[in-house]
């Protein structure tokens, strides 16, 4: 009963339907049709006007060819102003531009430009201290959807300007591509840039596709370029997928610097203090991770490569390494420490520490330590050092998390023995609190101290541990404040017997050795142990006892003054018929420690042979005659006999 009513309803909807439709493409095809679109011009620069509060204007021909799914409009003579904030009067000049509009964005209330050409343009990006962007086009310049999308542009020939004051950049870029404003196959576009970034002075030069590809996902485009940021020179030649948003990157480059903590105010990664540098590799982009791949070069004079990652997803960037020397020098690793470096970037010399100190003394960056996390292994299978420092490799492995740094394991391989423990340095705390773990294990005397020509036909291990902590910012600090202990053991062996002969003095067995040739005695045992106190290292044990002669020490070595005060006392265990027995100072500071003979008592012993002579002048060689007193001991009852309490 229904139906009947219905469809005639239905039949005049559908009816309307036609009608508009018709009457749509009616509009459509003269507006298509139509010779001239320069009436738009004001219509247009009004509404642009209302909506955005600045003014557009187009002083040539305007033309529109409507289609779908885009729209091509071309127009000359075209300003769009700034905001009255921004420093210059307009944000956009061009000649001539040529835009496809995306048709389907329209109906989200989004203007997306699949294609934009430009013929001499003058283009001012510029960003105020409060944060607002000139290129945003809502009235306040705060909404970042109030934006134009632009998937790919083309530059004939522009100047682009980008200005943030907040983060002390200012960059002029110019560019040029040969070709006309339609054609397709254009020439390379090329550039030069210029100005400052992030405070440090920029200068670039380079090349890519005519078309940037801004937002495309699946068109590359090629780069090419080199430039300098501040000390930083660097080049480039590769891909980049999304120039935008950097969502892949596939470049080879190439860095050369004065050191790579100078990296840290453009890429915001903590790398350390280094001798100047110099490293080529590829680095590449997927989604929140770079990774810097089969990358080589050389630190000072040291020969590095590996790999590194870092990872930007998570609440701070975590690095991961994993770094190769095949020659490693010393010298190299003493920034690192607050060391003094060899050379900056004007290639003279800069001195970290004062001429009359030695312990390292430039304070650690630990304000950057909060601002990453780390995971860095190091191995290097050759030092370059000098003849006194027996190190031969190097391993480790650094973690930083939480602004707490650790070396562990740390492994030197140290006078055909190990050096190996921890170091752990708070940057939590102000200053940073440090701790360190050490233990030595069979270290060679012949190759500790081999400078020394009687020592090397020495044979014997030295063992110990060392077990500090402190505060302080530097190097020096730590341990000029430090507590702990420090102990070295040497348990049996042989030495030249010459050495020992010269450190006591036996002046008649000197010349018989140097006419007939040295000889080898053997070592018994020796102990080095110190208690540290507020950076005071008080000697507890120090001995050293061989066949022929003891050494019995006392004293401090003040870490935080850089001092030493060191008495030994040799004591012979035969007899000698011409012995100059007295004790020995090692006095004054590290950069100059000074040797000496106790005078008062060589002066008191020559004043008694004078009071004997007069009676007889056989008697006067009395007091430099020495008898066998000693006995033979074990390190045990060695350290037991030379205990001495703390302060003693």
């Amino acid at each position: 009963m229904m139906a009947a009513p219905a469809r005639p309803m239905l039949l005049r909807t559908l009816k309307w339907l036609a009608i508009i439709l018709t009457l749509g493409v009616v509009l459509i095809l003269l507006l298509a049709s139509l010779p001239n679109w320069n009436w738009l011009r004001e219509p247009l620069a009004q509404q642009v006007g209302n909506k955005t509060g600045r003014e557009l204007r187009i002083g040539g021909d305007l033309e529109i060819s409507l289609g779908w799914p885009r729209t091509r409009i071309r127009a000359e003579d075209i300003t769009f102003s700034n905001p009255a904030w921004a420093r210059k009067k307009n944000m956009i000049a061009v000649k001539q531009v040529m835009v496809d509009v995306a048709i389907p964005p329209l109906f989200r209330r989004r203007m997306v430009f699949d294609d934009v050409r430009l013929d001499r343009a003058e283009i001012a990006l510029e960003k105020s201290l409060d944060g607002r962007k000139n290129w945003l086009l809502d009235r306040n310049q705060r909404d970042d959807q109030a934006r134009i999308v632009i998937s790919h542009l083309a530059v004939t020939e522009g100047r682009v300007e980008y200005r943030d004051p907040a983060s002390k950049t200012n960059l002029i870029a110019q560019v040029s591509t040969t070709g006309h404003l339609q054609d397709e196959t254009a020439a390379a576009l090329r550039f030069g840039v210029e100005g400052q970034f992030r405070g440090q002075p920029l200068s670039a030069e380079g090349s890519g596709d005519s078309v940037l590809a801004l937002r495309d996902e699946n068109r590359p485009y090629r780069l090419r370029g080199a430039g300098r940021i501040g000390p930083t020179a660097v080049r480039a030649d590769g891909h980049i997928t999304n120039l935008l948003q950097l969502s892949a990157v596939d470049l080879q480059i190439g860095l050369r610097g004065g050191s790579l903590a100078q990296l840290y105010p453009l890429l915001g990664i903590v790398f350390p203090d280094t001798p100047p540098y110099t490293t080529s590799g590829r680095l590449l982009r997927n989604a929140k991770l770079w990774r810097y791949e089969k990358f080589h070069g050389q630190v000072g004079k040291s020969y590095i490569a590996g790999r590194l990652q870092i990872d930007s997803g998570g609440k701070r960037p975590f690095l991961v390494a994993t770094l190769n020397s095949r020659k490693l020098d010393i010298a190299d690793l003493g920034p690192l420490i607050g060391a003094r470096r060899r050379d900056t970037q004007d290639g003279t010399a800069r001195a970290a520490v004062s001429s009359d100190r030695v312990l390292p003394s430039t304070a650690f960056r630990k304000e950057r330590w909060k601002r990453m996390d780390a995971d860095v292994t190091l191995k290097a299978s050759s030092i370059v050092r000098p003849d006194a420092l027996p190190i031969d490799n190097l391993s480790t492995r650094l973690r930083l998390r939480d602004a707490v740094l650790r070396l562990d394991p740390l492994r030197f391989d140290v006078a055909g023995g190990t050096l190996a423990g921890a170091v752990r340095l708070d940057g939590r705390q102000a200053p940073i609190r440090a701790a360190v773990e050490l233990t030595a294990r069979k270290m060679r005397i012949a190759r500790l101290f081999p400078r020394v020509d009687l020592n090397k036909a020495s044979i014997g291990e030295v063992n110990g541990a060392i077990d500090l902590a402190g505060t302080g910012d530097t190097v020096a600090a730590m341990l000029g404040s430090a507590d702990g202990q420090l102990a070295l053991l040497v348990d049996g062996g042989s030495i030249s017997k010459l050495m020992m002969e010269t450190v006591s003095l036996h002046l008649l067995e000197m010349l018989q050795l140097k006419l007939t040739g040295d000889e080898i005695i053997r070592i018994r045992c020796g102990v080095a142990d110190f208690a540290v106190k507020d950076g005071v290292m008080q000697a507890r044990t120090l001995v050293f006892d061989t066949d022929i002669v003891r050494l019995d020490g006392v004293g401090r070595v003040d870490l935080q003054q850089e001092a030493l005060d060191l008495s030994i006392v040799p004591k012979t265990k035969k007899l000698s018929l011409v012995a100059l027995r007295t004790p020995i100072h090692v006095q004054g500071r590290f950069a100059e420690p000074q040797i000496s003979l106790d005078k008062g008592k060589l002066a008191l012993r020559g004043l008694g042979a004078l009071a004997l002579g007069a009676v007889n002048p056989a008697l006067s060689l009395i007091p430099l005659i020495e008898t066998n007193t000693g006995a033979d001991s074990e390190c045990r009852q060695l350290i037991a006999e030379a205990k001495v309490p703390v302060g003693g």
